[in-house]
């Protein structure tokens, strides 16, 4: 009996000790390791990739989408939809997206996509409806867009619903409204969209793309503001 006891007492000894290691090791010091490693050599990335307007001030993320909205006339109505700031360059939609009602304190916004079949209904419907609010807000008088000039990330979603990113081809359909809204020649606009485009990693992974908030810091310097 005292055999065993003692082998028992060994085997928990043991046990524990391996705990305590893998605890300091994997819980503490691999952590720190990581986590210098990644200030020493990715602070911005590490930080969350910070992007600042001209002023130095940290607007938001190039990982992250914003929206560009008027202000809502009611803010006390949750059933009124914000109507899109024209005068900036516009996101991918976000319908997927809602708001964390749990906590009362904050309304997070929610990742997600609409999860809807691509012959569903509700989404054709709501992609008809967004087509045609593309080419109405973002034809002008000596400008008008076709319904078969609108890209499908225009009218859609991300997987996310964050998506910071749009395609080339809506920038440039946007260019003619920005410029008339913000007084500026529709050359210099874009150029602006040209400087922003980016092209497939590494040259063949992913695809053309133009990160709108960081297009939109560089319209907003281009009118001064």
């Amino acid at each position: 009996m005292n055999t065993s006891l003692k082998n028992t007492a060994r085997l928990l000894g043991a046990g524990l000790r391996a705990l305590l290691v893998l605890s300091v090791v994997c819980g503490v010091l691999y952590p720190l390791a990581v986590t210098g490693v990644a200030q020493a050599f990715f602070s911005g990335r590490a930080d969350g990739s910070e992007i600042g307007d001209g002023s130095g001030r940290t607007v938001g993320s190039s990982l992250i989408g914003q929206s560009y909205d008027l202000p809502k006339q009611d803010p006390d109505d949750p059933d009124e939809v914000a109507k899109p700031d024209l005068t900036w360059f516009q996101p991918r939609p976000s319908n997927g997206l809602g708001s964390n009602s749990v906590n009362p304190r904050y309304s997070l916004i929610l990742s997600g996509a609409t999860n809807r079949a691509a012959d569903d209904a509700g989404l054709v419907t709501w992609v008809k409806e967004a087509k045609a609010a593309v080419v109405a807000d973002n034809s002008t008088p000596t400008h008008r867009v076709r319904a078969e000039d609108v890209p499908a990330d225009a009218v859609t979603s991300s997987g996310s619903g964050l998506d910071p990113h749009i395609s080339p081809a809506y920038a440039r359909l946007q260019i003619h409204r920005v410029a008339e809204r913000n007084g500026l020649a529709v050359q210099r606009v874009a150029k602006l969209v040209a400087e922003h485009t980016e092209e497939r990693t590494l040259g063949f992974m992913g695809e053309p793309r133009v990160n709108v908030l960081e297009l939109n810091i560089a319209l907003r310097e281009a009118t001064g503001g």
